[in-house]
């Protein structure tokens, strides 16, 4: 193309593919992404915005910005790249390829890429210039020693960090932020004058006012002082701000909740079947404050009738509303100890929403008739006005079904007989639950008990009882109803979808069963009924946790998606989340798609399509994945300090986890978890071994293995770091087929006598 040719571009006379699109989306539509894309590849060179604007003919105002905007996103997105000279130009995606940085405490990084396809590696070199979460344009640069694809840092697409929460330094003249967040791996370098007023050794907020390059750390100012590092609450402050977890109600919402009162309107109430007269029941945990699902149960001729009375969230948040922005960017409730920022605010989390005891509450119900065998034969779903005739605990529950508390059965005797049919029910739904094979892993809850200054006590285990499988047995059934309903109806709606194991985990999983002696059925591809007859061969087994351990590490995470993928773990061809909706987003969109086909619309004409609830599906797994990462923050910083006083002090254990530099260790009694670093098993080199989850001695022969038993001294606490090290005492047992209990081998070296006795003696 020739000096000035650029100018001579014009495409504001052809056809773009995708006019009416844009013209839905914007009422003076603009070039689509696709035709911008072809004027740049039919152009050649790079071009500047004004001369894409005048190839399409763009001049108002309107037109202009919603162009800048747009060229703004394509370049975020990594279609398109601004180069020095402010022209735009095409990015080659098989030289180029955008993504998301992922940072590592030790310094190096990856690159995910939007495509999904295969992880860079960026040296701790390339990620000087970046931050965790941040979008970049990467180019292959080669293969490291490893094998693995490296990359060099081509342009920084997005920044993502502004903020930092972390510890206020200064030294030799120098003041800066470490940040709390071990994957932010750079300090923030914080000028004179622009400290705040904080004092050494404070936990901060640093605001980042330069961000990093090649040559200089990233530059910020103190913008908000949280206070002394050991305050009580200081963990929960510093994961709010760590991860960015919105925490304060703006303005808009606060203006939107002031009209609602404390009980349910008379007007609210009318076009709904009236169930408060059903007694209809919550059961929930003792320190329970919200209440989202009620449950009622009675004998049929065939079976029985099952009702699940849901909170009906989506009468209070309208679609687009202040309240409904707020609660999409929240996506969920994030559970701390003894603390929760919840999705909604509490006038209806904790008021209007929440099914208290003799209180009209709106609800959407989910009607299931259930036949002896434990099957759904039939589920309609309707609104309704209910009052809850009693608020139960799992515990009270569990007291009059299972061990015939006289008592409780006779205060509780009005809904006791719907109680005893629930049961009936239950048992039934758990043998069809065994026959398709849903998995059910026996693992250890453990709940957090505080003393004085939001100290731990103690930390004791959460015991299920057959109330708490009662409950899970009935949510799960209306879950699935509404699944069911959904894609009957060819709705756009999130599904929560668990794919099956990957091969590449089924033949390491099938390795790891072969050495302990057993076999999984179901070839390359098992069923979650091959995984049911396992797990049910192995209860009897000493090593019974390390194999259940192992299986639920092959497993997916489930996420949300409006993908037909269905439900691996529950062995379900459709699932949703329909029962929680005060603490979840998906669920209250759940409940919109219900009420637009019970009003009897269309799919076309729901307000959110196939598309965008792609989009949603992602956001709310991101924010489900953030609310768990802050959640064991937290918990992790409270169990460190909880052991600051017990160092010296010896414990039993199990392996909870092996790697390459060492193992984790799960203390018995106070289910705190700690390292036992490779460095600190002097008696030999350790070789790793990850199918069979083992350290192995090269000379010895002696093998530490996730699930052994084993004794160690806490050696060390580190609350900046979140870590706790141990120091290996001895080993107590090990599990039946353990590798650990074969004699050494034999040294090539000579030793004398009783050097040979102190190898075998460590050995054992």
């Amino acid at each position: 193309m020739q000096q000035g040719a650029e100018n001579s571009l014009d495409f504001s006379s052809i056809t773009d593919p995708y006019a009416q699109r844009e013209a839905e989306k914007y009422a003076q539509p603009i070039p689509s992404r696709e035709l911008i894309l072809q004027l740049l590849e039919k152009g050649g060179r790079p071009v500047g915005r004004r001369q894409i604007a005048e190839a399409f003919a763009l001049e108002s105002d309107d037109q202009l910005e919603a162009l800048r905007r747009r060229l703004r996103a394509m370049e975020r997105d990594g279609q398109l790249l601004f180069n020095r000279r402010q022209q735009y130009c095409l990015v080659d995606n098989h030289d180029l390829i955008p993504g998301r940085i992922l940072s590592y405490a030790d310094g190096f990084g990856f690159l995910r890429p939007d495509d999904a396809g295969e992880d860079l590696f960026l040296s701790p070199r390339e990620m000087n210039r970046v931050l965790h979460n941040d979008r970049a344009l990467v180019r292959v640069s080669g293969v490291d020693r490893k094998g693995r694809r490296e990359g060099k840092i081509v342009e920084v697409l997005e920044r993502n960090t502004q903020q930092v929460v972390g510890r206020f330094i200064k030294e030799h003249g120098v003041q800066f932020v470490q940040p709390d967040n071990k994957k932010i791996t750079q300090n923030i370098l914080i000028p004179k004058g622009k400290g705040g007023g904080a004092k050494k050794g404070q936990m901060v907020v640093a605001t980042i006012i330069e961000q990093p390059t090649s040559r200089s750390q990233p530059i910020g100012k103190i913008s908000e002082v949280l206070g002394a590092h050991m305050a009580p609450g200081m963990e929960i402050d510093i994961a709010i701000r760590s991860y960015d977890l919105p925490s304060v109600w703006p303005d808009d919402v606060v203006e939107q909740i002031k009209p609602f009162a404390k009980v349910v309107s008379e007007d609210a109430k009318q076009g709904r079947v009236d169930l408060r007269d059903v007694p209809l029941v919550t059961i929930d945990g003792a320190d329970a404050r919200d209440f989202d699902d009620a449950v009622f149960c009675s004998k049929t001729t065939k079976g029985w009738k099952l009702l699940v009375a849901i909170a009906d969230v989506s009468h209070y948040v309208q679609p687009g509303s202040a309240l409904d922005i707020e609660a999409r960017k929240r996506s969920t409730s994030v559970y701390f100890p003894e603390q929760v920022i919840p999705m909604l605010p509490e006038v209806l989390s904790n008021g209007l929403c929440s099914i208290n005891p003799d209180e009209d509450r709106l609800s959407m119900v989910c009607e299931m008739l259930i036949n002896e065998q434990g099957q759904v034969t039939r589920a309609r779903f309707f609104d309704a006005v209910m009052c809850s005739h009693a608020r139960l605990t799992y515990d009270k529950v569990s007291a009059m079904l299972e061990h015939n508390h006289t008592k409780l059965r006779k205060k509780y005797s009005a809904v006791l007989p719907h109680l005893e049919e629930m049961y009936a029910l239950y048992k039934a739904m758990r043998g069809q639950r065994e026959i398709r094979g849903a998995m059910d892993f026996d693992t250890q809850e453990t709940q957090i008990v505080f003393g004085a200054d939001r100290k731990i006590e103690k930390i004791i285990p959460v015991q299920r009882n057959d109330a708490h499988k009662l409950i899970e047995e009935f949510m799960i059934a209306a879950n699935s109803a509404a699944a069911r309903y959904l894609n009957r109806k060819k709705m756009p709606r999130l599904l929560r979808i668990h794919e099956g194991p990957s091969e590449e985990k089924i033949r390491s999983l099938k390795i790891f069963l072969g050495e302990v002696g057993l076999h999984m059925g179901g070839g390359d591809k098992p069923t979650p009924v091959d995984y049911m007859h396992l797990t049910s061969s192995i209860k009897d087994r000493p090593d019974a946790h390390l194999i259940q351990t192992v299986l639920l590490r092959s497993m997916s995470q489930a996420v949300y998606s409006p993908e037909k993928k269905g439900h691996f773990g529950l062995a379900l061809d459709a699932y949703t989340h329909f029962t929680s909706p005060i603490r979840r987003y998906p669920d209250l969109m759940v409940h919109r798609a219900i009420r637009h086909c019970l009003q009897g619309k269309s799919p076309e004409s729901f307000y959110c399509g196939f598309p965008e609830i792609a989009t949603l599906g992602e956001h709310c797994s991101a924010n489900e994945r953030r609310a768990d990462e802050a959640t064991r923050d937290v918990v992790s910083w409270l169990k460190c300090e909880y052991m600051q006083d017990k160092i010296g002090e010896s414990f039993a254990g199990v392996i909870s986890a092996v790697t390459s530099f060492g193992f984790f260790v799960e203390l018995s009694d106070l289910y705190v978890e700690g390292l036992v670093h490779v460095t600190s098993l002097r008696q030999d080199f350790f070789k790793f071994d990850p199918t069979s989850h083992q350290l192995k001695g090269e000379r010895t022969g002696v093998r530490y293995r996730l699930g052994d038993s084993v004794n160690v001294t806490v050696a060390s606490v580190n609350l900046d770091d979140k870590k706790i090290d141990f120091d290996l005492v001895g080993v107590q047992g090990r599990g039946s087929l353990s590798a650990a209990n074969k004699k050494p081998k034999k040294s090539k070296y000579k030793k004398s006598k009783s050097k040979a006795r102190a190898r075998k003696k460590v050995a054992k």
